[in-house]
């Protein structure tokens, strides 16, 4: 279904290990990368208080790197090194991987609707007391797909969604 519709790219037909964090198609999904490009949280200070609806851009700081180092009991913001194109008639859920979350890093479950597309902007918290080194280019999460046997009535491209064709990480809007 994904090389029939163009629906991931790039797409790497089998799971891929190499001493790498998995990626690739696996069994009824697909294992995400995470791009070299991160949004670190810096708003550490208890008396900020963070609103979906007027974010303040400055309490993220822009890096690019091969790892990106995640402080105890915080997040950042990262992208996909996949562009996704979902079909109209499939439902997609972003998962965490089971090697991070056993090290106290959380994935946020992040739906894919129906006629969306775009690089997945993935929010990564780190639940522990340690610091938490992540790898660029290597597996993240899954992406789970669900088939319905008819196109949705409303897709999101229809609603015109507010994230639909994202470029880049980007902030609730």
């Amino acid at each position: 279904m994904a090389l029939e519709h163009d629906m991931i790219k790039p797409f790497e037909p089998a799971q891929i290990k190499n001493n790498n964090i998995s990626y690739g198609l696996s069994s009824y999904g697909y294992d995400i990368r995470i791009a070299d490009e991160f949004k670190l949280f810096k708003g550490s200070d208890p008396d900020i208080i963070i609103d979906p609806k007027k974010i303040i851009p400055d309490l993220f700081e822009d890096f690019k790197g091969e790892a990106c180092i995640i402080p105890p009991n915080s997040f950042i913001l990262a992208r996909s090194l996949e562009y996704f194109k979902i079909p109209g008639n499939v439902l997609a859920l972003t998962t965490g991987k089971s090697t991070y979350a056993r090290i106290g890093i959380i994935v946020n479950v992040t739906p894919l609707e129906p006629s969306w597309e775009g690089f997945i902007t993935i929010e990564i918290s780190n639940t522990s007391p340690s610091s938490v080194k992540l790898y660029a280019n290597e597996g993240i999460g899954q992406v789970v797909f669900l088939e319905s046997d008819e196109v949705c009535e409303v897709s999101y491209s229809d609603r015109r969604g507010r994230y639909q064709s994202q470029k880049s990480i980007t902030l609730p809007r």
